[in-house]
């Protein structure tokens, strides 16, 4: 059921822009200026022309030229004179029109329901809404994301300027989710189905890249590795402050990763021993749910089970972790099944598994961003998309 329209707490930050990927192209420079010119107003908040100017290194020419263009297309908005005591005319304050539009994020990484929430620019929520889905696959699925989309689109006050999707499995640049077992996705054109079904800008990816976004908003650190844990298990990475989405768009797909030679339990992928076997939210839930709470042992036996998919965990992370000599990883999912045993259990596993002198001063820590994180990320990725703002 829809949430009625409340205020909430911001959903991302203003933050560090992303490191740009290539160099700017004399046919890009428009393009690349003008989403200087909102990303400092963004950052930044109300500005005079001759500030923006001053802070892009832009000439006022360029600038007065770009803001007259963001006026008219609504992103801009002029505030009023400046009440300074500074000598000749009051300058003229502009900022961002923060209440022009609203943002459609939506996560579908959870096991029993996909999330969506309604976000104003500044990251307020608007509305929240949800659909259950446990154990819906296939075009079932897709249907669920339109129906949860479209009552989103229903809750927004104001134009939608883009829908952000995070989405299980590997996701292509244009959002096809070329697989994703959990939810039966074979080359699904999810991306190109909504804005068909909907008229409005729409940018899929995986829910762990997605995710990652939102963190480095977060974190003064340039490389950083984030593994998502919820319906299936993946990873998000940024080195040097740039995403790693890889060549074949499944760059952190460590889910799908077979720990050790032991075997392990059936996988959906059809793999046996994969690390979303041990370690996906609905696998841990059902074997902890069937101890026994009042047998002897309840208690350890849980802790075992806690343990063993922490230790599979840090096989697979030692060698990234190595690779890249990250000094930071977070975790993101179900507190009460990723604190405890399971945090001890990979941090031991990566002390063993890597060179001690090398990552001492590594950081296992949960994220402080709870269920929201991935519709912090979609917003920051329509607001990339759509304005070139991080």
């Amino acid at each position: 059921m829809l949430t009625v329209p409340f205020v909430d707490a911001p959903i991302f930050t203003r933050s560090r822009a992303l490191r740009p990927t290539g160099k700017v192209l004399p046919e890009h420079a428009r393009s690349h200026n003008r989403a200087l010119v909102l990303q400092t107003l963004y950052t930044s908040g109300a500005r005079s022309r001759a500030d923006v100017a001053r802070e892009t290194g832009l000439t006022r020419v360029t600038v007065s030229d770009l803001v007259a263009e963001l006026i008219a297309e609504g992103l801009v908005i002029e505030l009023g004179q400046r009440e300074d005591a500074r000598p000749g005319k009051p300058a003229t304050l502009i900022d961002v029109d923060r209440g022009a539009f609203q943002i459609v994020g939506v996560d579908l990484s959870e096991h029993q329901r996909f999330l969506g929430a309604v976000v104003d620019l500044d990251g307020g929520i608007v509305a929240r809404d949800e659909v259950a889905c446990d154990g819906a696959s296939g075009d079932y699925a897709v249907e669920l994301v339109v129906e949860l989309v479209r009552r989103l689109l229903a809750a927004a006050t104001t134009p939608v300027l883009g829908i952000g999707v995070g989405s299980p499995g590997v996701v292509d640049p244009l959002g096809v989710v070329r697989s994703a077992p959990n939810l039966g996705w074979n080359d699904v054109a999810l991306q190109a189905r909504l804005q068909r079904e909907f008229g409005v800008p729409v940018h899929v990816a995986n829910d762990a890249n997605v995710a990652v976004l939102a963190e480095h908003g977060a974190t003064p650190l340039d490389d950083l590795l984030l593994v998502k844990i919820g319906h299936g298990v993946g990873a998000g990475l940024i080195v040097g402050g740039r995403p790693v989405i890889g060549g074949g768009f499944a760059a952190g797909e460590i889910g799908h990763v077979v720990v050790g030679t032991d075997g392990g339990p059936r996988c959906a992928c059809g793999k046996d021993g994969c690390l979303e076997a041990w370690l996906a939210v609905p696998r841990l839930t059902a074997q902890l749910d069937a101890i026994d709470p009042e047998s002897p042992g309840a208690a350890s036996a849980r802790d075992e089970i806690l343990h063993e998919a922490g230790r599979r965990l840090g096989i697979v992370l030692a060698p990234v972790v190595g690779a890249l000599n990250l000094s930071e990883v977070v975790l993101s999912g179900p507190a009460e099944l990723l604190d405890g045993p399971l945090h001890e259990a990979t941090v031991d596993t990566l002390r063993m598994r890597t060179m001690a002198e090398h990552n001492r001063d590594l950081r296992l820590r949960m994220t402080e961003q709870a269920e929201d994180i991935v519709l912090r990320g979609a917003a920051v990725m329509v607001l990339s998309g759509q304005l070139g703002v991080s």
